[in-house]
């Protein structure tokens, strides 16, 4: 939760995440902290780290995005109810979920006694699915790997 409200200051997004308007401010700040934009070897190596911050902040919540999320639904829907739990990750308050499909996502604000409820649950996934799955937010952190 940390890392979202972090980046929507930067963007300074209130409330829900436009991505027409989030495109806009990201245009506007890469053009202000460009780091070809400065002399100063300083100022250079500060508008980087910043330029880099910005970078890293739209695609992160563009992929948070009620957008972004309403136009993979379908294929979110398909991994929480025919994949299982592959492997899981918690640390703090973010759980990183990885799936037999290939498919990686990030629930946000799954405190520590659900996540404990999770891992000695039954059955994860039915665990997941009624409790975490559709009740968090959650983004798509890894694609699943191409088959050749």
């Amino acid at each position: 939760m940390k890392r979202i409200n972090e980046y929507k200051k930067l963007f300074e997004v209130e409330g829900a995440i436009s991505l027409k308007e989030l495109k806009t401010t990201y245009r506007g700040l890469v053009k202000q902290w460009h780091p070809d934009k400065f002399q100063d070897e300083a100022k250079k190596e500060e508008a980087g780290i910043v330029s880099t911050k910005i970078i890293d902040g739209y695609h992160f919540l563009v992929s948070i995005a009620p957008e972004t999320k309403e136009a993979s639904l379908e294929e979110y829907a398909n991994t929480i109810t025919k994949a299982q739990v592959a492997d899981f990750k918690h640390k703090s308050m973010l759980l990183e979920v990885s799936f037999t499909d290939g498919t990686t996502y990030e629930y946000f604000g799954v405190n520590h006694k659900l996540f404990n409820k999770f891992v000695n649950s039954k059955s994860m996934n039915n665990f997941g699915r009624r409790n975490i799955f559709n009740s968090f937010l959650y983004r798509k952190s890894k694609k699943a790997s191409i088959e050749v």
